[in-house]
């Protein structure tokens, strides 16, 4: 229970109907989850005005309105507030809410198109490993210590987030490791928030189906850190081209690290194999288990980003060399009797996809097949998909077409999409196999010894998504269950 008045602090208020000397039992942004007591905020959103929902609100026992339009018709015994952002409001209000917990705790926020996940989970693991009680916000799931929590979005809604850190801050998490998508930016949901830092791995083509243009995506993401303070830090890729955009009007501190400049952590590959990354850090040198350049670049973010929190390097160097990457990210496996490696990953766009097939390329002894099954989303950016499909052909010796999350969409529209445009030498390497089981059990059968499969698109999803519904389906008990059939 806090006071309307506490929880305004910061927020842009136009004007005010009522006292705001009130309680509040808690904050909601849908009208359906009010009680007596709550505060209601209007949003507008995609598809929905929260404005339309402000009556249903007051019917429910909401006793204090958030807004951008006060209504025409007002209840005596409601406070209204009438605010100019009413999405940046929600952020502010609900941090108020729920104990201003980044004040306290040491948050970190990992932003870019590729490698998010990744630089999140071993971040949360190194320090868990460290002794340290921490906290993880990501696409796979949310973590409190060794309590795992299931994730909907890479980034939740601002009340749900609010409350997540609030828990994590209860359970006694000295630093949080979160995922920052360009949704959540531009949505607002991280307003409020106190970052001690801000990671930016790299950008390239996707979510133009939601910010249309590429240089709208690239200014949401330099948002994050034009928001940033004096105290926090500021990590870029160097060896991306927009690394130094991302810097321009911060007043964090910056610092930068890649494969190919100078900066200030930087790195070498001397061994890129299966068994995974023998590198030079900063002179360092150390074996570690993530395979293939992009994880070079990840390994080296978890490495900046410990070092501006104070670890020391040596100690975070022999940690960081015993961890794994996260679940559904150059995820392999091997058949027992054949050798035929699997690998599963979450490349679902163009620039994710060459990452894994050039590093599987470079794993290459010069005589294995490459056979990749891969898709893509239904009811999302459409550009993308004759592009996928020319990469998965063009660096692979055999490319599966199947059905991703072909959503609302038919996904034989879908698969059409990713084989327009494509020249005949790479039409004649694709198969099309709508059925993503089928289509898996296809790649397994046509492997020989030693052949490589990539099954990419969903990783760590446990689901596929039809026509509104989801279906359990996973890309590595699908591949495990077709290596069993192969070794009987």
């Amino acid at each position: 229970m806090q006071k309307l008045q506490d929880i305004l602090y910061k927020i842009n208020i136009l004007s005010v109907s009522g006292s705001t000397d009130i309680s509040v039992s808690d904050i909601q942004i849908d009208s359906r989850q009010i009680k007596p007591g709550s505060c209601f905020i209007a949003m507008k959103g995609v598809s929905n005005d929260g404005h339309d929902f402000i009556e249903n609100a007051i019917q429910s026992g909401a006793t204090s309105i958030v807004c951008e339009n006060i209504p025409q018709q007002i209840h005596a015994n409601v406070t209204y507030v009438q605010t100019s952002d009413a999405a940046k409001a929600a952020g502010i209000m609900s941090h108020h809410f729920y104990g201003n917990t980044t004040s306290s705790v040491k948050l970190v926020g990992i932003t870019g198109t590729n490698g998010k996940t990744t630089v999140a989970t071993v971040l949360f693991n190194l320090f868990l490993e460290m002794g340290y009680k921490v906290g993880l916000i990501s696409t796979v799931n949310n973590r409190i210590n060794h309590d795992v929590l299931p994730s909907t979005h890479t980034t939740p809604d601002v009340i749900s987030l609010n409350k997540l850190l609030h828990t994590m801050h209860q359970s006694g998490c000295e630093y949080v490791f979160m995922e920052v998508s360009s949704h959540a930016i531009y949505q607002q949901r991280i307003s409020g928030l106190n970052f001690a830092g801000a990671v930016f791995t790299n950008i390239t083509h996707d979510h133009l189906d939601y910010h249309k243009t590429f240089d709208e995506y690239r200014r949401v993401k330099k948002s994050f850190f034009d928001h940033l303070t004096t105290t926090a830090f500021a990590l870029v890729n160097e060896d991306d081209k927009n690394g130094n955009y991302m810097l321009q009007n911060t007043v964090a501190k910056k610092y930068t690290y890649s494969l190919k400049t100078s900066s200030n952590f930087k790195g070498k590959i001397i061994d890129n194999s299966i068994t995974g990354l023998h590198m030079l850090i900063n002179d360092q040198e150390v074996m570690f288990r993530l395979i293939g350049e992009f994880n070079a670049y990840n390994l080296l973010a978890v490495y900046g980003v410990a070092i501006n929190l104070g670890l020391e390097k040596q100690e975070v160097l022999r940690v960081m060399s015993k961890l794994q990457g996260a679940e559904g990210r150059f995820d392999w496996l091997l058949s027992e009797h054949q050798s035929i490696i699997g690998i599963v990953d979450y490349a679902h766009t163009p620039d994710a996809l060459l990452n894994v097939l050039t590093t599987i390329k470079k794993l290459q002894k010069g005589y294995e097949q490459i056979i990749t099954v891969v898709g893509c989303g239904g009811d999302r950016d459409k550009s993308k998909r004759k592009v996928m499909g020319a990469t998965a052909a063009t660096y692979s010796n055999k490319a599966i077409f199947t059905s991703d999350n072909p959503r609302s969409e038919e996904p034989v529209d879908i698969l059409n999409d990713m084989k327009q445009e494509m020249q005949f030498d790479l039409l004649r390497k694709v198969v099309t196999v709508e059925d993503r089981r089928e289509a898996i059990r296809m790649a397994v059968m046509l492997a020989k010894q030693d052949d490589i499969i990539l099954i990419a698109g969903k990783g760590h999803e446990k689901y596929q998504e039809v026509k509104g519904k989801k279906y359990s389906f996973d890309d590595k008990e699908v591949l495990m269950s077709a290596f069993k059939e192969l070794d009987k």
